[in-house]
């Protein structure tokens, strides 16, 4: 009788010790989701692999289509896809308070989301296609216009307008 329990036993022993493996690297790995004290509102210097997106919770890896939402009390909040940032913010009180920094795919540097130009096609993290680029092109949108679209769910991510703008 005891035998049978052994096979079972060794595998709920294996399972508990990666659990275990993963609970300890998942604290000491110390993730930024939140960061307090940046009065200035100017965008922190981010590092892959440090940040996590405070929309879905998933390590921001690239900076390519990273953006930070900073408030006037110094908070910043972090995102690796402009499409994400803009559901999140929709909610909150201080949404047309707040500074919002996007980091440009043409010039790779921090810009004001407001000042941007936004692709409709790019592939971004999240599928919403929206990359935001400083130097202006006939076929990219203004903030409001990409805000408006993800708010309607006209993304790359909604297959009708994938359709529509990739032809597949």
């Amino acid at each position: 009788m005891i035998k049978k329990f052994i096979p079972l036993f060794v595998v709920l022993m294996a399972v508990l010790v990666i659990v275990m493996i993963f609970l300890s690297l998942a604290s000491s790995k110390k993730m930024v989701v939140v960061q307090d004290g940046n009065i200035e509102q100017k965008p922190i210097e981010m590092q892959a692999g440090i940040f996590q997106d405070s929309d879905c919770g998933m390590v921001i890896d690239d900076l390519v289509d990273a953006s930070q939402v900073i408030t006037k009390s110094g908070k910043s909040w972090f995102f690796h896809d402009h499409g994400g940032m803009v559901k999140w913010l929709e909610d909150k009180e201080f949404r047309n308070s707040a500074k919002i920094w996007v980091m440009s795919r043409d010039t790779k540097k921090w810009i004001e989301a407001e000042e941007a130009f936004y692709s409709l096609v790019d592939k971004t993290p999240m599928g919403y296609g929206f990359g935001a680029y400083e130097k202006n092109n006939q076929e990219y949108v203004n903030f409001d216009t990409m805000r408006l679209r993800i708010l309607r769910g006209e993304t790359l991510r909604n297959p009708l307008i994938r359709k529509q703008l990739l032809g597949n």
